[in-house]
């Protein structure tokens, strides 16, 4: 199906509804999602992306119906990642000569997925542009690491589109294509999971592209991202949240996450959630099991939170395996300016807690030196202990 955007701009992507994961397994999607593209159609015709390798065959039938391939003048690739890119070796067997926009880390991700074929490519750096006639261009600004090293945006000077690539985006399927289409609540809630759980790495990098985007004075009266809705209604509120988001973002708010044997583990991160709420009742407060809950989903409100509790038992001289795991995941999101304390039992060695302080100190947290650590199940003996860290994790 080929949807308007406006103008001569069209949306010649795949509507994933049936999608569930994303990066393997390792990302949850509950609400579809989309892989956008764009046909720009002035005097020149230029296809901004294609979509992912298993959904190639119908994109370039649909692209079809929008267009004779042969007069297709360019193709602007604004991201190698397959997902974006997989359609490309099918419609380059039609338009084999076609010049490839990108930047030069885009050619060597291209080529290190889909080999050297002697595509056309044509390497650009922030500011170049390309003349599409009727007095429109596209001008391009490298996105390195948002979220990948070689990814660009496209801007569209006349109908001021800014085409954002994977920045501002959610894994989220809109049929009716704009934002102000659609649920205001869902948008919001996948567009921050989306933020937290792929962009958050690179907040730093994200700060100081949204200062040279803003220096560039761009009319921006749509932001078409790679995936979800596009944003048409107050564009500019992606932007200010990604500005908000980037910067050490934190709401008073408290996550507890654990992992239980025998519910030992279980039962103190109960207990301590109840004395938070006794000494600080408006604090919004979170208990997330590690092997039973979304990993996604406990990040993101993670992310949201001022302090972050992590539990487990001590097992094999070390932390549950499921815990491990998810620690190294939240390793990697590198959040910034967040508390933690760390909490568990034990029957015989008692190295947990240990372990869980290294490994949240190794992922950038500030971890308190109080603590809770129970002997076999938590009794009335730990109260003195556990309104202790409970009152320096709220300070």
């Amino acid at each position: 199906m080929v949807k308007r955007v406006k103008d001569n701009v069209k949306w010649v992507g795949y509507m994933d509804w049936e999608l569930n994961t994303f990066h393997g397994e390792d990302y949850s999607i509950t609400n579809g999602s989309s892989q956008n593209a764009y046909l720009v159609s002035e005097q020149k015709n230029v296809l901004i992306d294609t979509v992912w390798f298993p959904h190639r065959f119908d994109f370039v039938n649909n692209l079809k119906t929008a267009i004779d391939l042969k007069k297709i003048d360019a193709v602007v690739v604004n991201h190698g990642e397959t997902d974006h890119s997989g359609a490309l070796v099918t419609l380059l067997e039609e338009i084999p000569n076609v010049p490839l926009y990108c930047t030069a880390n885009a050619v060597k991700s291209l080529e290190g997925q889909y080999g050297k074929r002697g595509w056309n490519f044509k390497v650009v750096k922030t500011g170049d542009s390309i003349d599409i006639g009727n007095g429109k261009k596209l001008v391009f600004i490298e996105m390195p690491f948002i979220h990948w090293p070689d990814s660009m945006a496209t801007y569209l000077t006349g109908d001021n589109i800014l085409f954002s690539m994977d920045a501002f985006g959610q894994h989220y399927a809109v049929e009716e294509l704009f934002n102000d289409k659609a649920d205001k609540c869902t948008l919001l809630k996948e567009a921050l999971k989306y933020y937290v759980n792929i962009v958050n790495p690179y907040s730093q990098m994200v700060a100081r592209k949204l200062n040279e985007i803003k220096a560039m004075n761009l009319d921006i009266d749509m932001i078409a991202p790679s995936h979800g809705a596009i944003w048409r209604d107050n564009p500019i509120q992606i932007i200010d949240l990604y500005s908000k988001w980037s910067s050490g973002y934190s709401e008073d708010m408290i996550s507890i996450v654990y992992d239980t044997m025998w519910d030992g583990t279980k039962k103190l991160a109960h207990r301590i959630a109840d004395k938070i709420k006794s000494i600080s009742p408006d604090t919004v407060l979170k208990i997330f099991s590690v092997s039973k809950q979304d990993k996604n989903d406990i990040m993101t409100d993670i992310f949201k939170s001022k302090a972050v509790l992590v539990g487990s038992p001590t097992v094999c001289n070390d932390i549950m395996a499921s815990m491990t795991g998810f620690l190294a995941f939240l390793k990697q999101l590198k959040f910034k300016n967040k508390k933690a304390m760390v909490f568990g039992c034990y029957g015989w060695s008692g190295e947990g807690n240990k372990i869980l302080r290294s490994k949240m100190e190794e992922a950038g947290f500030k971890v308190i030196d109080s603590e809770v650590k129970s002997f076999w199940n938590p009794t009335t003996e730990l109260n003195e202990s556990i309104e202790k860290a409970v009152r320096e994790v709220l300070l």
